[in-house]
Order: structure tokens, then C-alpha cells, then sequence
């Protein structure tokens, strides 16, 4: 049974439960993936709680180069396509790889034109030979029908796109109302390109939740992104479900050449930042090499892209420590019995990474400490059994609670990295 959206419009549901959204992102399965190596990656997966995958429906503009021979369309050097006719065997190999995923739980959330088939956005500027022709549209989605609709995946119907041009858009409106259309049961969403904070207007009557990007970029001004993007879906837009799709990716050098990797506490970081910022209907994983599936000794396009230095190989990737604390958030909601968080201004400190919210009925908060310091709070905790989480070993302490110069605070944690402090109300005695 596919996905739905919740009744608070807030979050998802599967077979009238909570669904908590908790994706690994692996954008070059089709092309890149045996079937061998896809059973293996999926239990693994399954096993750290993950429950989506993240797949691109066409490939990969920047995939790792394999030894697979695997494409929708005639192709030279398997880098420029000919849109001239579509190759039944990917589409047959594309519904083997669903089919094994459907089989251990996962749902799909397949890409349907990432923003290089399109015209006028950034991606095909850079690479203009694979854009896809306008008439080519209908065959392909009818194809994509036929093929995937039968998993009841989401059709994200955009990958990273900007949104230029009334051309640009006018492909995205035509695959996202074609589906609407062929395939009504299965929920839409747009993937937007990194660190924009706007969809069209014309696009919303057809997404049920949306996805945004805090992406990779590790320069000051951005750090901000996971907050502040979800904050601006929640503030802005018609209420619907709000997750982030690509955090920055467990390994990933930093964008434009920057020196400098991103590291389990960065990708945490993110993560809890977007989910107690109004993106609380679920999170996506990413780790680099996973994403581009890359094997040693295989070409990565560093050139393309923000430039991204290189990958290690999948099989280092698939195992990062980061794909588990990612689990944990999912295995937090769960034990706590945390279906929806609305954010909550009840902070004091001055700085605005520390990250609260709470359950609408307000019997419990959650606040995300990136940094040990001493919490200072607006209210008074005095109802509530306090708990303080180390998110890199999950070790538990209960912290000093007090009143200071007028404001209540939380004594600081003494782990080494960031913490979570959850607030739980105490029943009351009869």
C-alpha cells in the first residue's frame, strides 16, 4: 500500500501508521548497481532502520563510471544519449531492482527528470548534450508508468533543479500533471536545487509534501540552511509535509573546490536541525559514493556539478557511521512515540543553531545542543523528566536543572560533541 499523507499534514502514514520518511539516497542504482550488490546494500540499509530509497528514474548525470552497460536510450561512450527510442531491458532491470526493494520494505522515490534533461537550468547549461526533446516527454512518461506505478513509488518529478526559464517549467508541469493524471494514488514532490527556498506557484496544487536541500556547502552563511530553509516551508507555503532531501553527504568534499569533507557530526547536525526546525515528517541519508555508486579505479565527474572531490569506493561508503545515527533519529521518534514536532521558541541563548520543538499536545520537547554550553529556557521544566542523549555515543546523563538571573536553564552536557535533550512531562500522580 503506497504512502499517505497524515491527517495533520504534517507527516506521512503507511497502512494507517506513523511513517516516519527515512531515506538513503542512491541516485545511480539503475545504471551503476548489480543485483548482487543491490541485496546486499538493501539489507544492510534495512537493518539501520532506513525505509525509502532515493533513486534516480534516468542516469545520473554525475554517476561513477561503470562497467555495467545499462541505459534507457542509444548511447555513445555511455555519456551522450540519442532520444530516439527506449530500451525495454533498463526499464525490465529498473522494476527487478523495485521489486527487491518493495520485498524488504522499502518504498521508492524515483527522480523523474533530473534538471540536465531539462532545458535552461544549471545542469544543462553545463552539459547541453542530453537534454531531452519536448515530444520525447510523453512516450517517456507513459514508459515510466507502465514500468513503476505498480510499486506505488513517489515521483519526485524534479532532481535539483533552479526553475529558470517558463520553458524549464513547462516540462516539469507536463510530467508532474501526466502522472497526476496516469497515476493519482502515488504522491508528488519536487527536488529543488540546494539552498533555494522557493517552488513555482503553479506546482503546488500537485505536490503533497515538500522536499528542500540544505546541500553541501560548508561556508559560514550556509551552516544555517537546515533551519532556515524548513523554516521558510513551514512559515510560507500551505501546510503539507516538509522533510530535507539532501543534507550535506556523509564524506562529501566540500562544494566549489573547497578544501574539507563533511563528517558524521556535520551530517547529525544537519539532520536534527531540519527535523526540529518544521521538517519533521522524516530526513535523507546521503553518503559520497553510495549516491554515485563508485567502484576503484572507475572515472568520478569532479568537473561537474559544485565540484566535489572524489568518493571512496562503495564498499568503505556503504559502511560510514553516519547511515546508524541517521537510524537512531527514526528509533528516537519511535521510542519517545514522536509522530509530529512543531517548532518552539523557548530558548534563550543567542544563538539560533540550538534547535527546539515540541509535540502539539506539548507533553514533550526536543531541543538539539550542537556545542555543550548551558541551555537557557524561556519556561519553567519543572513538570518534566529531563533526559540528555550524547548523539555520538548514545550515552544518557540527567542534567543539572536550576534558575538563573531570572531564566530557567539546563546545565551544560559533558560530552564531547552535540547532544539531545529530550523534556518529557511527568504524569501526574493520583
Amino acid at each position: 500500500m503506497a504512502i499517505s499523507v497524515s491527517s495533520d499534514n504534517r507527516t506521512f502514514q503507511r497502512n494507517g501508521k506513523h511513517f516516519f520518511y527515512l531515506a538513503d539516497t542512491c541516485w545511480s542504482a539503475f545504471t551503476n548497481i548489480t543485483l548482487e550488490e543491490w541485496e546486499y546494500y538493501l539489507e544492510l540499509r534495512r537493518q539501520q532502520g532506513f525505509n525509502v530509497i532515493q533513486i534516480n528514474a534516468l542516469p545520473q548525470w554525475d554517476a561513477s563510471g561503470t562497467e555495467l552497460n545499462c541505459y534507457p536510450f542509444p548511447t555513445e561512450n555511455k555519456q551522450k544519449f540519442h532520444f530516439t527510442e527506449l530500451k525495454n531491458e533498463y526499464f525490465i532491470h529498473g522494476a527487478k531492482m523495485c521489486e527487491m526493494a518493495k520485498a524488504k520494505g522499502f518504498e521508492l522515490a524515483l527522480v523523474v527528470l533530473w534538471c540536465n534533461y531539462v532545458p535552461d537550468t544549471w545542469a544543462s547549461e553545463k552539459v547541453p548534450d542530453n537534454i531531452m526533446p519536448y515530444d520525447f516527454l510523453d512516450g517517456y512518461i507513459k514508459k515510466l508508468h507502465e514500468t513503476f506505478t505498480g510499486f506505488d513509488p513517489i515521483y519526485v518529478i524534479s532532481g535539483d533543479t533552479d526553475f529558470a526559464t517558463e520553458r524549464a517549467k513547462s516540462y516539469y508541469k507536463k510530467a508532474s500533471d501526466m502522472l497526476k493524471q496516469l497515476a493519482p494514488q502515488c504522491l508528488q514532490t519536487f527536488h529543488i536545487r540546494g539552498r533555494l527556498d522557493s517552488v513555482p506557484e503553479e506546482f503546488l496544487g500537485n505536490m503533497d509534501f515538500y522536499m528542500y536541500q540544505s546541500g553541501h556547502n560548508a561556508q559560514p552563511e550556509n551552516m544555517s540552511m537546515p533551519y532556515t530553509l524548513a523554516q521558510t516551508f513551514y512559515k510560507n507555503y500551505p501546510e503539507k509535509p516538509i522533510l530535507n532531501s539532501e543534507p550535506c553527504y556523509e564524506q562529501m568534499g566540500y562544494s566549489h573546490r573547497m578544501y574539507g569533507r563533511f563528517y558524521p557530526y556535520d551530517i547529525r547536525r544537519a539532520g536534527w536541525m531540519s527535523l526540529l526546525s518544521g521538517g519533521c515528517a522524516g530526513i535523507a541519508y546521503g553518503a559520497h559514493g553510495i549516491y554515485s555508486w563508485h567502484r576503484v579505479g572507475q572515472r568520478f565527474g569532479a568537473g561537474l556539478g559544485e565540484g566535489f572531490d572524489a568518493p571512496n569506493s562503495w564498499n568503505d561508503a556503504v559502511k560510514y557511521p553516519g547511515a546508524w545515527d541517521y537510524g537512531y533519529m527514526k528509533y528516537i521518534f519511535r521510542i519517545y512515540g514522536i509522530q509530529s514536532l512543531i517548532p518552539a521558541d523557548i530558548i534563550a541563548n543567542p544563538s539560533r543553531d540550538i534547535r527546539c520543538a515540541m509535540t502539539p499536545e506539548q507533553e514533550k520537547y526536543l531541543i538539539y545542543v550542537p556545542n555543550n554550553t548551558c541551555v537557557r529556557l524561556t519556561m519553567n521544566p519543572k513538570d518534566f523528566e529531563i533526559v540528555t542523549i550524547d548523539l555520538m555515543t548514545r550515552q544518557v546523563a540527567y542534567p543539572e536543572v536550576g534558575e538563573k538571573k531570572g531564566l530557567h536553564f539546563i546545565g551544560m552536557h559533558r560530552f564531547e560533541q552535540d547532544a539531545l535533550v529530550i523534556l518529557t512531562k511527568k504524569k501526574k500522580e493520583i
